[in-house]
C-alpha cells in the first residue's frame, strides 16, 4: 500500500532590493539632489573642456609661436578651473549632506518600525542585531546614497563625456579602445551577484557579535561573578573574527576584478598609444589629437576604475539594505493603533477558552482552554507552580500576545477590537523586576503620563512610600537611577515602579510578583503602596507569596494551563489540591 507523499513546503524567497528602492530613500530631498547634480555637470564639463585648451596649444599657439595665444590659452584654464572647484565643492556639499539627513531619517523611521512590531516578533530576535541595524546597516546605505552617488554620476557623466569627444577625435582608436569594455562588463556583473551576497553574510556577522557584546555587557554583572570575562571574550573575539574572514574573502574577490579591469583599462590606453602614434607617422593624426585622445582615454579609464570600486560598494549596500527594508516593510501581527476607544471602563475583564502557544515555540501549548473573569475592583490572586502560564494570563489581558484560540474580552468586548495604544493606558503593570531606564527618578515616575506636574510626581512618590528616600537623595527627583535602576535597591526600584503605576492611574492593575524578591522591611513598605495602588480597581496578582494571596477576594489556582481550583484562600487551605501543597512547599518557607 503506498502513502500520499505531502507537499514539499516551498521556500521563502530571498528578500531582495532594487538600485531604484536605495535611491528613493533620498527622494524627500530631490530639490537638493537636483541642483547637486547641476553642479556635477558643471564640473564633469570642465574636466571635458580642458583637453582641448591642450589640443589647441600644441597643434596652432606652437606651430605658429604666438606667445599671446598661449596666454589667452592659459587664463581660459584657470577661469574653468576655478568655476570647476566651486562646482566640486558644492557637489560635494549638498551630495554629503543629503546622506546625512537620509540616514537621520532612516534610522527614526527603522526605530519606529522595530518599536512597534509585536512583543512574538521581540522572542525570536537578538537585541544586539537589532541595534546592529540601526547603526552598521544604516551608516552603510548613507554612503550609497550621498558619496556614491555623488562619485558615480560624476563617473558615468565624464565616461559618457569623453566617449562623446573620444569618437570626434579618432572613430578609429574609439573602436580599439571600447574592445574591452564587453568582457568587463560581463565579469562586473557575475562579480557584484556574488559580492552582494557576501556583504549581506558580512552584516549578519557583524550583527551577531553586536549581539554577543550587548549580552555581555548589559550581564556584565552575571558575568563577573561567574568569572566568565575570558568566556565572553572569546566568544566575541569568535564572532568578529567569522566577519573577519568573510570581508576577507569579499576584499579579495574586490582586489581581484579591480586589478583586471585596471590592467584592460590601461592595456587598451597602450594599444591606443601604439595606434595612435604610427597615425601621426603617417600624418594621418595630428599631434596634439593624439595628446588630446590619449588624455581622454585616461580620463575614461580613470572614471571605469571609479565605477569598478563602487560597483562592490553599491552590493554591499544592496545587502544592508535587503536587512533593513525586511524590517521597514514588515507588518506587525498586533497593530499598535486602530480600533475602538470606549468612553468608559468599570474593569470587567474575561478569558474565554483560550488557547496559546508563544510564537518562538508554537509546539508548546502553554494555556489550555483556560477560563477566568475579573469583576470589577475584584482582586484575583493567580498562583501555580512554575511554568504554569500565570505570566502569560497577563500577558495576554495588555494584549502582549493575542490567543491563538478563544478571546479575552474588556467589558464585553474582544481585545482585539480594542485599540491597543487605548487598551494599554488602562492597565497599570507592577513587576518582579521592573525595568527602570537610566534617566531621572521624576522622569521613570513620569513615564506612563508625561504631561504630569511636579506636584502629582511628588504626590505619587508619597503614595508608593517612595517620596522619603528619594527626598534624601543630594539631587532629589533629579537623581539618574542608572541604567536599568542599577543605583536603586530592590525595594526603591518597585516602589518608584508603584509611583508610575500611580501616577497613571490606571483602571485595571497586574501585579507580577511584585514583592517575592524583596526583604522583609522592603515588603512592608511595598505591601502599603500595593494596597493604596490597588484601592479600586480590578487587580489581577501574580504571587507565590502568602503575604500576597491571603487578603484576595479570590484565589484561582492554575496548573498545566487550566483553572484548578478556585476560592478564598481560607477554603482552599482546608482542602486537599495544588494550593494546599504549594502553601506547604513554598508559601509556608516564606
Amino acid at each position: 500500500m503506498t502513502t500520499k507523499e505531502e507537499p514539499k513546503k516551498k521556500k521563502k524567497p530571498p528578500f531582495k532590493v532594487t538600485f531604484g528602492r536605495i535611491i528613493s530613500l533620498a527622494r524627500p530631498e530631490a530639490g537638493k539632489l537636483a541642483w547637486a547634480t547641476l553642479f556635477l555637470f558643471a564640473a564633469a564639463g570642465a574636466t571635458l573642456v580642458f583637453p582641448q585648451g591642450i589640443r589647441v596649444v600644441l597643434d596652432e599657439a606652437l606651430e605658429s609661436g604666438s606667445e599671446t595665444r598661449i596666454n589667452e590659452i592659459a587664463l581660459q584654464a584657470v577661469a574653468v578651473f576655478a568655476a570647476m572647484g566651486v562646482a566640486m565643492a558644492l557637489r560635494y556639499y549638498l551630495f554629503m549632506t543629503v546622506g546625512e539627513r537620509v540616514v537621520t531619517r532612516l534610522r527614526a523611521r527603522l526605530f519606529k518600525t522595530l518599536i512597534d512590531q509585536e512583543i512574538g516578533f521581540f522572542d525570536g530576535q537578538k537585541t544586539g542585531d537589532l541595534v546592529s541595524r540601526l547603526a552598521s546597516d544604516t551608516a552603510v546605505l548613507q554612503t550609497s546614497v550621498s558619496a556614491n552617488i555623488s562619485m558615480g554620476l560624476r563617473s558615468l557623466t565624464v565616461a559618457a563625456g569623453t566617449l562623446v569627444m573620444l569618437f570626434f577625435t579618432s572613430k578609429v582608436l574609439t573602436g580599439l579602445m571600447l574592445a574591452v569594455v564587453p568582457p568587463v562588463a560581463l565579469g562586473a556583473v557575475a562579480y557584484g551577484r556574488r559580492v552582494r551576497k557576501l556583504a549581506k553574510e558580512t552584516q549578519d556577522a557583524l550583527a551577531k557579535a553586536s549581539a554577543v557584546a550587548e549580552e555581555s555587557l548589559s550581564g556584565i554583572r552575571t558575568v563577573r561573578s561567574f568569572d566568565a570575562e575570558k568566556k565572553e571574550a572569546e566568544k566575541y573575539a569568535a564572532a568578529v573574527e567569522e566577519s573577519f574572514e568573510l570581508s576577507k574573502k569579499r576584499t579579495k574577490m574586490g582586489a581581484t576584478f579591480m586589478g583586471a579591469a585596471s590592467f584592460a583599462a590601461y592595456g587598451a590606453a597602450a594599444l591606443v598609444f601604439w595606434y595612435g602614434g604610427t597615425q601621426v607617422i603617417h600624418g594621418e593624426l595630428s599631434k596634439g589629437s593624439l595628446v588630446v585622445f590619449l588624455i581622454y582615454t585616461m580620463q575614461m579609464a580613470f572614471s571605469l576604475g571609479a565605477l569598478s570600486e563602487l560597483w562592490p560598494a553599491y552590493n554591499q549596500s544592496a545587502g544592508a539594505a535587503e536587512r533593513i527594508f525586511e524590517l521597514l516593510d514588515r507588518k506587525p501581527a498586533i497593530p499598535n493603533e486602530g480600533g475602538l476607544k470606549p468612553e468608559s471602563v468599570s474593569g470587567h475583564v474575561k478569558w474565554r477558552g483560550v488557547e496559546f502557544a508563544y510564537p518562538s515555540r508554537s509546539d508548546v501549548q502553554v494555556l489550555k482552554g483556560f477560563e477566568l473573569e475579573l469583576k470589577p475592583g475584584e482582586v484575583v490572586a493567580l498562583v501555580g507552580p512554575s511554568g504554569s502560564g500565570k505570566s502569560t494570563v497577563a500577558s495576554l489581558l495588555y494584549r502582549l500576545y493575542d490567543p491563538v484560540k478563544g478571546e479575552v474580552l474588556l467589558d464585553g468586548q474582544r481585545l482585539t477590537e480594542l485599540d491597543a495604544h487605548w487598551l494599554r493606558r488602562q492597565i497599570g503593570v507592577v513587576a518582579q523586576e521592573p525595568l527602570l531606564f537610566s534617566a531621572s527618578v521624576a522622569e521613570n515616575i513620569r513615564y506612563g503620563r508625561p504631561e504630569a506636574t511636579r506636584e502629582e510626581v511628588i504626590e505619587a512618590a508619597k503614595l508608593a512610600n517612595a517620596h522619603g528616600f528619594v527626598s534624601a537623595f543630594p539631587e532629589g527627583y533629579e537623581t539618574l537611577v542608572g541604567e536599568r535602576g542599577v543605583q536603586l535597591s530592590g525595594g526603591q526600584k518597585q516602589r518608584v515602579a508603584i509611583a508610575r503605576a500611580l501616577l497613571k492611574n490606571p483602571k485595571l492593575l497586574i501585579l507580577d510578583e511584585a514583592t517575592s524578591a524583596l526583604d522583609a522591611e522592603s515588603e512592608h513598605l511595598v505591601r502599603e503602596a500595593l494596597d493604596r495602588l490597588m484601592t479600586g480597581r480590578t487587580t489581577l496578582v501574580i504571587a507565590h507569596r502568602l503575604s500576597t494571596v491571603k487578603d484576595a477576594d479570590r484565589v484561582v489556582v492554575i496548573d498545566s494551563g487550566r483553572v484548578a481550583q478556585v476560592g478564598r484562600h481560607e477554603a482552599l487551605v482546608a482542602e486537599e489540591g495544588i494550593y494546599k501543597r504549594l502553601v506547604e512547599r513554598q508559601f509556608a518557607v516564606a
